[in-house]
Order: C-alpha cells, then sequence, then structure tokens
C-alpha cells in the first residue's frame, strides 16, 4: 500500500462501505448482545440511560467482536472509522432507547424546553425546512464512547504515526498539563426576530461562523431579512478539557526530547486527570486545522489531537486504591504467616544487597503515620523524611530509583538539575489563554507521594531553603507576580547525599562531614549514615550477590519469594487505612527515652545527631507506621522500641568504628551499660527483657549479651537466674 495518507491499492478495491446497512448492523448489535451469563448487556445499559441513571453508553470492541465473529470488515470499520460510526452508533442508541420504568425526576428547564419544541414540530406546517428539523443531538442525554481492546497494546506518543489518524488507539503516559473544565457549543440555537422561527446549527469544530440571516422560507419569500438572534438558554453546551499527554521517561530514545500530545476530554470523562498522572487513554487520533490567528502564523499546517473515550490511572493514590478480591486474600494469607515487616522489607529492592535496615526505614516512609489535623486548624504531620548519607557506590540512588517506582505518586529529581523554582512552583504565562498560570514543580507534582531527591548535598545553599517549608509545614508558599498562594506539598521526602569531602573522613567530627544545615537536619526523621567497610566476610558475600545478579539478572532465593511491587502497593494501601493512637501508659516509657536521648548527646564531646522536640515525634511518627504495618490501632511497646533501634542503627556504622577506637571491646561496653543503667535506676535486679531492650538500642545482639552474661558470672559479678536469665548483682 501506499504511505499514511495515501490511497493504498486495498482501499480502491474495497466498496464504499454501506452506512445504512451498518447501522441495522449496530442495532441489530445493541439489541441482541448477549455476554456470557445471558444478559443482555447494553438493552440494561439503555434503560438506566432512559431513567436518567447513567450518563455515558460505553461500546467495548471486544463485545464487537465476539458478535460479529463472522463479519471482521465491520469490527474492522468501526475501529478505523470511529468518528463517523460514533454517530450511527448514537442513532441507533435513539431508536433503541426504551421508554423509562421510573417516574423521572422534576422537570428541569431543559425538559420543559423539550417538550415544548416537540409540540411545536408537530403543530408547525411549515417542517419543509432543512434547518428548522431538530437536530437529534439536542435530544440525546448521553453520551457515546468506543472503548479499545482490552489485550490491544498500548503504544507510545512515538508510535501514533498518520496511519493512525481517524483510528480508535490506545496511548499511555503522564498528564502535565491540565485546563480548567469550561462548556463547549455543540448546538446553537437562534430565533427569528421577524418570524419567530427556531434555527438550529450544529458545532462540528473548535470554532464555528454564527448565522446572521434568517433562512427560513417565510423571511424568503417575505424578502425580510430577519436578525437572528442566539438563544444561549436553549443551546447545548457540552463539558470540555484539554489536557497534555507526554511519553514516560522509560519510553523516550537516548538523547531525545519527550513528545506530547494534546487530548481533549468531553462530558463525563471531564475531572479524572490532575497533572502528574500516570494514565492509560484510550481514543480517537484526529487532525484539527489551525483557527483564527494562529492559522496566519502556521500557514496550511495542521495539529493532532486524541478525542478521550475512555482513562484508566495504572498507578492509582493510595486513598483511591480499591482491593480486587485476589489481592485481599493474598494480603490476609500474608497477615496469617506473620513476621510481615520483615519480608516487606526485603521485597523492596531485593537485588540489592543487605542494608536490611534501611530497607526497613524505606518501608516505613512508604506507609507512613497519619496526619494530625487539631481543632484551631494546626497539622501534625505524618509523612515520614529520611536522608541517607553515605561512601560512594553503596547503592543510595538504586534504592531511591526503586522506591519512586514503589510508590504510587513518585517523583525522582538530582540536586544539581533542579532550581529552586523547579521543586516548589513557578509562575509564567499560558501560551493559549496568555494568562499568568501557576505550574507546579516537583514537590507539588509528588503531593500525597514521595519526591526523592538525589545528590542533596550539592544542591545550591539558596535552592535547598525552599524544602524546608515543604518537610514541615507541608506546603509551598508563593508571592510572586501578582499572585500570592499556598499550595499543598503533602509529600514524604527521600534524599541521598554524600559527605563534605565525597567520603566519610574518620579524622573529622560527624558534623563536619555532614555538611548539612542543622535546621535541615533536625527536620529528617532518620538521618542513616552508611559507611563503606573493608571486611572480608561481608565483601566476599556480597561480590557473590552481585554477580549471581549479574549473570541470573534476578536477585538469588532469599530464603523466600519477594513480594510483587503491586501486592505491596496494595498491602501498604490497605496498612494506610488504619489510624494509630499512643495509649497511656506507654506516655512515661517514650519520654524517658527521649530524655535519655538528649542527656547522651549533652555528654558526648562530638554528637552524630542532633535531637531535638522534632525527634520526639520522629520516634511517635515511626511507631505508628509500625504499627500500621501490623494492622493494630494501638501502638504498642515492642514498635517504640523498634523505633529507637532504627534512630540507633541509622549511626551504626559510626559507633563500631569509635568502639574500635576507644579501644572498648563489645563485651565490656554491654557490662558498662548494664551497670550504668542497673546503678541510674538503683536497683541490684534487672531482668533480662530490659537489659536486652538497653543493649539493642546500642546495636548489640542477643548473642553478645548471653556470652556477656556468661563471663561476667564467672568472674563472680553478677549471679543469672538459670530459668528466666534474671541477672542479680552481688554487693561488694
Amino acid at each position: 500500500g501506499g504511505g499514511g495518507g495515501g490511497l493504498s491499492s486495498r482501499d480502491i478495491l474495497m466498496p464504499m462501505p454501506d452506512f445504512k446497512a451498518d447501522k441495522e448492523l449496530c442495532k441489530e448489535f445493541l439489541r441482541d448482545f448477549v455476554t456470557t451469563n445471558g444478559e443482555l448487556k447494553y438493552m440494561e445499559l439503555l434503560q438506566e440511560v432512559a431513567n436518567r441513571k447513567s450518563r455515558s453508553v460505553d461500546i467495548e470492541l471486544d463485545d464487537l467482536q465476539n458478535y460479529f465473529e463472522a463479519n471482521e470488515g465491520f469490527v474492522e470499520r468501526v475501529r478505523c472509522n470511529a468518528r463517523r460510526y460514533i454517530g450511527l452508533l448514537a442513532e441507533a442508541v435513539d431508536d433503541l432507547l426504551p421508554e423509562p420504568t421510573e417516574a423521572l425526576a422534576r422537570d428541569d428547564d431543559y425538559e420543559i424546553l423539550m417538550h415544548q419544541r416537540m409540540d411545536e414540530t408537530v403543530d408547525n406546517a411549515d417542517t419543509t425546512d432543512p434547518l428548522q428539523k431538530m437536530p437529534s443531538e439536542i435530544k440525546r442525554f448521553f453520551e457515546l464512547h468506543i472503548k479499545s481492546f482490552v489485550k490491544e497494546k498500548a503504544l507510545t506518543l512515538r508510535e501514533v504515526k498518520a496511519c493512525h489518524i481517524g483510528q480508535v488507539v490506545k496511548v499511555r503516559g503522564i498528564i502535565t498539563r491540565c485546563s480548567d473544565v469550561k462548556p463547549l457549543m455543540q448546538v446553537a440555537v437562534y430565533t427569528c426576530e421577524e418570524c419567530g422561527f427556531e434555527i438550529y446549527q450544529e458545532v462540528t469544530s473548535r470554532s464555528f461562523m454564527p448565522l446572521f440571516e434568517c433562512p427560513s422560507t417565510r423571511c424568503r419569500i417575505n424578502n425580510t431579512k430577519g436578525k437572528l438572534i442566539l438563544q444561549l438558554r436553549a443551546s447545548k453546551f457540552l463539558k470540555f478539557q484539554e489536557a497534555k499527554i507526554q511519553e514516560l521517561a522509560e519510553h523516550v530514545p537516548k538523547g531525545h526530547i519527550p513528545r506530547s500530545m494534546t487530548v481533549h476530554v468531553r462530558g463525563e470523562l471531564t475531572r479524572k486527570v490532575g497533572p502528574g498522572d500516570m494514565v492509560e487513554i484510550s481514543g480517537i487520533f484526529l487532525p484539527i486545522p489551525y483557527t483564527g490567528f494562529r492559522a496566519m502564523r502556521a500557514g496550511l499546517v495542521a495539529d493532532t489531537y486524541l478525542e478521550t473515550m475512555s482513562i484508566m490511572h495504572f498507578k492509582k493514590r493510595y486513598e483511591e486504591y480499591v482491593l480486587r478480591g485476589d489481592e485481599q486474600e493474598v494480603i490476609d494469607r500474608l497477615i496469617e504467616e506473620g513476621d510481615m515487616y520483615n519480608r516487606l522489607a526485603r521485597s523492596l529492592a531485593p537485588e540489592i544487597f543487605g542494608h536490611e535496615d534501611v530497607k526497613k526505614a524505606l518501608l516505613l516512609v512508604l506507609v507512613g503515620a497519619p496526619t494530625r489535623k487539631l481543632r484551631d486548624g494546626m497539622k501534625m504531620r505524618g509523612d515520614i523524611h529520611v536522608c541517607l548519607m553515605g561512601d560512594p557506590g553503596v547503592a543510595k540512588s538504586q534504592l531511591l530509583k526503586h522506591m519512586v517506582t514503589v510508590a504510587p505518586r513518585g517523583v525522582y529529581t538530582t540536586g544539581r538539575g533542579s532550581s529552586g523554582v523547579g521543586l516548589t512552583a513557578a509562575v509564567h504565562r499560558d501560551p493559549v489563554t496568555n494568562e499568568m498560570v501557576l505550574e507546579g514543580g516537583a514537590l507539588v507534582l509528588a503531593d500525597m507521594g514521595l519526591c526523592a531527591i538525589d545528590e542533596f548535598d550539592k544542591m545550591e545553599e539558596s535552592d535547598r531553603t525552599a524544602i524546608h517549608e515543604v518537610m514541615e509545614q507541608q506546603t509551598v508558599s508563593i508571592a510572586k507576580a501578582g499572585i500570592t498562594t499556598s499550595l499543598n506539598a503533602r509529600t514524604a521526602v527521600l534524599a541521598a547525599a554524600n559527605p563534605a569531602w565525597g567520603r566519610y573522613d574518620m579524622r573529622r567530627t560527624p558534623a563536619e562531614n555532614i555538611n548539612l544545615p542543622s535546621a535541615l537536619l533536625s527536620r529528617f526523621d532518620l538521618m542513616w549514615l552508611i559507611l563503606d567497610r573493608a571486611d572480608m566476610d561481608s565483601d566476599m558475600e556480597m561480590a557473590r550477590h552481585v554477580l549471581h545478579v549479574h549473570q541470573k539478572c534476578e536477585p538469588p532465593s532469599l530464603g523466600f519469594t519477594p513480594l510483587d511491587p503491586s501486592i505491596l502497593r496494595a498491602y501498604i494501601a490497605a496498612a494506610r487505612r488504619v489510624i494509630p493512637s499512643v495509649p497511656r501508659d506507654l506516655t512515661e516509657y517514650i519520654a524517658s527515652a527521649y530524655a535519655v536521648l538528649r542527656q547522651e548527646e549533652a555528654q558526648s564531646d562530638a554528637p552524630h545527631s542532633y535531637t531535638t522536640a522534632r525527634t520526639l515525634l520522629s520516634i511517635l511518627r515511626l511507631s505508628e507506621a509500625l504499627s500500621r504495618l501490623r494492622f493494630s490501632s494501638t501502638v504498642a511497646q515492642s514498635d517504640v522500641d523498634e523505633s529507637l533501634r532504627l534512630m540507633q542503627m541509622s549511626k551504626f556504622s559510626l559507633y563500631s568504628d569509635e568502639r574500635q577506637k576507644s579501644g572498648l571491646d563489645a563485651i565490656s561496653d554491654i557490662y558498662s551499660i548494664i551497670r550504668d543503667e542497673a546503678a541510674r535506676r538503683n536497683r541490684l535486679d534487672v531482668n533480662y527483657a530490659d537489659a536486652l531492650n538497653w543493649i539493642s538500642r546500642k546495636a548489640y545482639t542477643e548473642a553478645q549479651l548471653k556470652e556477656c552474661l556468661e563471663e561476667y558470672a564467672a568472674l563472680n559479678v553478677w549471679q543469672i537466674d538459670q530459668s528466666t536469665f534474671g541477672i542479680h548483682f552481688i554487693d561488694a
């Protein structure tokens, strides 16, 4: 055949389709199509439309194909000439619409107008005029959409070419801009001043030429040029919205700029999408010539757009997530198996070796804690912010990238590539309407989601200040170009940074190495230091893991199958519905833990962290996120202990180093911890659970504790109860 636009030999041989016969086929299909359950699917739909219950009729191409198995050509014609066949199908629906079975709700203006007009047309003998016939368009109170095949592969915007014009295509991409919903005229109605006739004019394109002279026979015979007045109240308008869809990053070839396409959304489909949504749109690909002022500049060039037929989101927000039956079963089964916390954490980026505690922290970022709103409008954020600071090559960026793919709304930016305005919001002129509009930046697009910022340390100081407000108040305030407003940015920030000198320098204090302002540091719930230490055993294991991933392109077996990202998302969506609270009996425990943290920091010469009242809120947030994972509505003591352990572990790679420097071995360090705590509480008896708790906060293991207990019992420093492992100090 010829190129995209030319005629091919097939077109010449094919007879002109007989539209009358095809309309009969459409009617037959709507009347007789039966689903596998034996229901008359479309007649039931039309009954609902007649009862004004629903306003849209969706014709699925799959149904057409099942019904016309012998007549392949008809289905193909519908797919390739969708615009024309929507008209035919709509006429078929007009003929088949049943009488309403329920009394219709109150008669609105529109109904009254319609009745009056119907009566008039019957009475009026002067119906020879074609323009006076009421167009069927104005009587319709339904919309008709053709849905593409379910199995059809979605195209990228690059693959939609000239040969697709007029056909139903399915594309996927990300929405970058959305206009407001405005009314669009479908049928214009005029009345003539002289003869009082109503004249109808259907509007098919974006612009139309209004009629000025009355075309009715009476005016022509009397040779009076009656003036026409446009009746807006009697005309028919449709909701109309224009959006721009852009290719996904993974579809763009190297070195190209992502393409975008205009999408026209009408009627019931409007307000389904917002900027930043990942969608799959099926619609008709159509050309549209430039009109008005732009046509003078563009000359003969036409523009193309997509007339939307159906919209599908494929990364729903957590709130909108509806669990399918099988997902609910999987989740229930997982809860029964228990140990969810560890399994979910290990399912995050399973191809990255180790980092188990880091993954646990990232899991908590996804789950988050509920945002509390007080009566007077003050908000306490529930999003958890984490900063990963580490030596080069510890897979920080890979973790971030993976997190963005798991989160339902994730935006990934890097420090150098984003300016302060790019993160918060920019004010610029809209090319179409020529007025100042506000376009949200990365943090606003990631609202109710996750924003990952890589190379955090390389950002310029002026740009980094834009993040301060987002991290605590969760809004972006703007006063530029006559626009003063505050945008929501309820996002969890996940930052990755290198230490000040590229890699961590042990000779300097932690504060010098971290090199971020303390105002920013206190806003992060967890500041994770990952140091790259040379250690024969772990290096061997890690190298084996990396080699395995390289050879097989999949992570080695972890003793269980890692969960699929979609299941992970479903589990987290379910967990986010739980709103946990802290019981009264834990208040004292948390308060004392916080006081101890402050005390330790005050005594140390070079503190690693900066503990403020925000740290206390962080402990609460992490504990609430942990109890959400267990689907429990009250926070348990184990949750608080785990959150304290995570806070301690985040600096673990530093401590282990300092201990080696100070010459304390683990055993004597454990002994001194237990002795100090016992002395502080003025007790000679310490129970085993307490001791384990104290040392796990300092990142020691249970095995080390047992070793310590035996060693010091042999030295007669304390006695160990054989059954409960309780410790009794021998008072010397």
